[in-house]
């Protein structure tokens, strides 16, 4: 392995960490704007003032090609209105830690995914195993969530949701390789984005609210949300994922839980119950042995 792959490589895993970082607080910032703004207005907010940065730092329209334009819009779809609507209308039925969680349920649906619709990312025996593990550590999540804490189901359900559409826009932008520049490409994924999150708008009744973002902080976590989560990660996630592949890049996801847990817990004053913590060791516990197993071989 050549010094130059090396540091690429790095590059990528270094990428991916910085975002799962930011994405973990996102949960938790979501959560104090939803005092103020409706799930869909924070989406449709963030990614209108991400597409504006990025289309300043990247003001360049290609001749549309329809079969591209088609492959940017599932990943607008995918990856932006079915993600975050399920996402952020999950945080109003349960809390962000949870949300966090069950969220993470992404790396092992791409997994499962990956199985049937490529042909070099099959799933092996112990990532079976390892999976069975994190699922049973998200089924005691959802138990506390929806049972202990007395919090409504449909959130967990939601949030599930969320890691499904991920899933999926992480396999599709594994197609895109290195064929487009990665702020084009991210540009081109949150105008279809906004785009289709536009029928949701206008069904949920969007308001424009300007007065916002004269409020230090609702404007404050619009801007950390809009610039940093969405413009700026977008662009190192989609990056990274051409560089170490859909799987490796979802790994990290399962560290979101623990960012959001305790952000939640010093910004929210929410509680960890010894449920829910049970619930997230199981969850890593899974993820571990998915990748390197404890003694047993791995067969295809």
């Amino acid at each position: 392995m050549t010094s130059k792959f090396k540091d690429a490589r790095l590059l990528g895993h270094l990428l991916v960490l910085f975002c799962v970082l930011v994405w973990g607080i996102t949960f938790v910032s979501t959560k104090i704007l939803l005092q103020w703004r409706s799930p869909v207005e924070i989406a449709l907010d963030r990614f209108v003032l991400a597409y504006l940065l990025l289309l300043l730092m990247q003001p360049v329209f290609k001749r549309p090609n329809w079969r591209e334009e088609l492959y940017f819009f599932g990943l607008g779809l995918f990856g932006v209105t079915l993600y975050f609507l399920t996402e952020n209308i999950a945080l109003q039925y349960t809390q962000a830690s949870s949300v966090g969680l069950l969220v993470s349920s992404a790396p092992l649906l791409t997994a499962f995914f990956a199985h049937f619709t490529t042909h070099d990312e099959k799933l092996s025996q112990r990532l079976i195993i390892g999976s069975l593990i994190a699922l049973a550590g998200v089924a005691l999540v959802m138990f506390n969530g929806s049972v202990i804490l007395q919090l409504n189901p449909l959130g967990d359900i939601l949030a599930l949701s969320a890691g499904a559409a991920w899933a999926v826009y992480c396999l599709l932008l594994k197609r895109a390789g290195q064929r487009y520049g990665y702020l084009y490409l991210t540009r081109q994924i949150f105008f279809y984005g906004i785009l289709t999150l536009l029928p949701a708008a206008w069904l949920m009744h969007y308001r424009l609210d300007l007065s916002l973002w004269l409020d230090p902080l609702q404007g404050g976590n619009m801007l950390f949300l809009g610039i940093v989560a969405s413009a700026l990660c977008y662009v190192a996630w989609n990056k990274a994922v051409g560089i170490i592949g859909a799987v490796k890049a979802s790994n990290y996801i399962y560290l979101i839980p623990m960012v959001t847990m305790l952000t939640a817990v010093v910004i929210l004053d929410e509680r960890i119950t010894l449920v829910g913590a049970s619930g997230a060791a199981m969850i890593l516990l899974g993820v571990y042995f998915a990748e390197h197993g404890l003694g047993l071989p791995s067969r295809k």
